[in-house]
């Protein structure tokens, strides 16, 4: 699986003109499935969502994860992702989950999130989302758990 991480101030998704998901600081999480994942992977990329230390602390140093301070989650589903861009002008979709098996991972992760950090907000499988946020630093990552 695959993230993009970004430490916002806040951000939102909506689907069809209406607020699905939104949050204050924390992290809005672009997430992934590829063909080859399962639970255990979106267990791994979850735990390190949760915990990558990426806020400051009180000497102004990354040391402080989601959890520590208490910060929203927002997860937004991006087949686009797991997109090979290696070659050409046109992205390759090879390696993407199908839609069924994304759907289903993607459920599972915002299962076991709404399980290990209530209050998560998400983004809409499959739908036409505008996500729109405001980066903190700006501050992103990608995580990827094979």
């Amino acid at each position: 699986m695959i993230s993009i991480i970004q430490r916002v101030t806040e951000a939102k998704v909506t689907v069809d003109d209406i607020d699905i998901g939104v949050i204050g600081q924390g992290i809005m999480a672009l997430v992934a499935v590829e063909k080859t994942d399962n639970q255990t992977q979106a267990n791994r990329l979850l735990e390190r969502i949760l915990n990558y230390r990426i806020f400051a602390d009180t000497d102004d140093k990354m040391n402080l994860s989601l959890r520590d301070i208490q910060g929203g989650l927002l997860i937004v589903p991006q087949f686009t992702l797991a997109a090979d861009t290696q070659k050409g002008n046109r992205p390759s979709f090879a390696s993407a989950a199908p839609p069924e098996m994304g759907r289903e991972l993607f459920s599972y992760f915002q299962q076991q999130a709404s399980l290990l950090y209530p209050g998560t907000q998400y983004g809409e499988f499959g739908a036409d989302m505008q996500v729109a946020l405001i980066n903190n630093g700006p501050v992103t990552f990608t995580l990827r758990c094979n």
